[in-house]
């Protein structure tokens, strides 16, 4: 329409299976199934290191207790090689979403340091520390990234992913 109102939205409708529930059904459609080729004969197929952490997720944030970055990153680098999914997915996204958990943690450390309230620079009335909502944006980009991360794989792992998310494992590891 001239008006731009009507038609097909993005993101409206049924969401697409995961490649590894068509194959546990049998393929129920019949439609051919869609993964990622490259071309590459079976001899040419070996095994990869994990790419090597890059310099800057390993430096310590100023007054940070811990550095988890580069243990992030290779959580979800090997939880991606056992998918076989971790040649589709880019090192620099693996990389942004370690670095937004750690500033995320780093932020958690903090309110657990100086608490909920903090003082107004100018008042010295109580208002919300300025470490909870700086937390909320961090957890939100590296959610945002998780989903990225956790579609590629979706769409592209064969066998069932399970409930084997590194990500859980991580807020596991931080409520203990």
């Amino acid at each position: 329409m001239a008006n731009g109102h009507g038609g097909a939205r993005p993101g409206a409708g049924r969401k697409k299976k995961a490649l590894s529930e068509k194959i546990i059904d049998g393929n129920p459609g019949k439609a051919p199934l869609t993964k990622l080729q490259f071309g590459l004969k079976e001899t040419d197929m070996h095994g990869e290191d994990m790419p090597p952490v890059s310099e800057y997720l390993k430096q310590v944030t100023k007054n940070s207790q811990q550095n988890l970055a580069p243990q992030i990153y290779e959580d979800t680098w090997r939880w991606l090689n056992e998918r076989g999914c971790a040649i589709y997915v880019k090192k620099e996204l693996i990389e942004q979403y370690a670095l937004y958990m750690q500033r995320w943690i780093q932020c958690e450390e903090g309110i657990n340091q100086y608490g909920l309230l903090a003082k107004h620079p100018t008042t010295q009335l109580p208002i919300a520390s300025p470490y909870v909502n700086m937390g909320i944006s961090f957890l939100k980009q590296a959610n945002v990234l998780w989903l990225q991360i956790y579609q590629i794989v979706k769409d592209n792992c064969e066998t069932p992913i399970g409930n084997s998310n590194p990500n859980d494992d991580l807020m596991e590891r931080l409520l203990g």
